[in-house]
């Protein structure tokens, strides 16, 4: 039996590879494909709103011989969902992992900071544009991030992951290969317009999966995304990490979605 294509667009700060068990779980069924690390090429370089960023994804789904089912997490599935927007002739269906749509009040209150130089207030950035990127060699990156919370939560294997796929020498030793400005500057650049953009009808269909603890869906809102997905709408136990945090979980639940949403068209 032929597989459908499968592409997947990852969040701001992680590359592909972190998801390794997540896309483990959806290879069975899709041919499963990626972006490796997304604002890392100059020829699509951020800028606001991330036009040049939609254009990368468009670019990779244009050489796919099939329309290609998009599973974005965060920033991916931000970007899915313009993309199948412009070029709906290149895919068959979006799913959204925790990539809430920000509209209202919340958009016009965003689009001022942006506008005001207060950005970094209101976004992950204030956070991101000081993150530690060098650690002496991979065991002490491992322990400066097994410490936290956040990853202490992920399953296991999946912190080996991001070391094996998210650090790169550096001469005193090894680096984030995401790079710190990169991820910075996408936070900032957020887009504003996604309310007007995702006004119905929508040309694909599109499903959402939702972390129950997620801060930034509760930040973001929830109204319009719901409206945008209809009864497509899912939730999985766990924060806006949960495909790190329950990657065979969120592959079944992501794997529901996409039969839901090929039915449905």
């Amino acid at each position: 039996m032929t597989k459908h294509l499968l592409h997947f667009t990852h969040g701001n700060g992680f590359p592909a590879g972190v998801y390794r068990r997540f896309l483990d779980g959806l290879g069975d069924e899709f041919d499963v494909r990626s972006t490796d690390m997304v604002g890392h090429d100059d020829a699509f370089p951020v800028s606001d709103g991330w036009p040049e960023l939609v254009a990368e994804l468009i670019s990779r789904l244009e050489a796919y011989p099939e329309p290609a089912i998009l599973v974005g997490h965060s920033l991916g599935g931000m970007l899915s969902l313009m993309a199948a927007k412009q070029r709906p002739d290149l895919v068959r269906c979006v799913v959204m992992l925790d990539s809430p749509v920000v509209s209202g009040w919340r958009a016009w209150l965003w689009r001022f900071a942006k506008e005001r130089g207060w950005d970094d207030r209101f976004s992950p950035a204030k956070s991101s544009h000081r993150r530690r990127t060098v650690w002496p060699d991979a065991q002490a990156g491992y322990q400066h991030f097994a410490c936290k919370p956040i990853f202490a939560a992920w399953a296991p294997g999946v912190l080996e992951d991001y070391m094996l796929h998210g650090l790169m020498p550096h001469p005193d030793g090894v680096q984030l290969r995401f790079s710190r400005e990169v991820e910075t500057d996408i936070y900032r650049s957020l887009p504003h317009h996604l309310g007007t953009l995702v006004r119905p009808p929508f040309p694909v269909p599109i499903g959402f999966i939702a972390g129950d603890n997620s801060f930034e869906l509760r930040q973001a809102g929830l109204d319009a995304t719901r409206r945008l997905v209809g009864e497509n709408f899912a939730e999985i136990k766990g924060g806006h990490l949960f495909p790190m945090e329950s990657p065979d979980l969120a592959a079944k639940l992501t794997r529901e979605m996409i039969a839901r949403l090929l039915a449905a068209s």
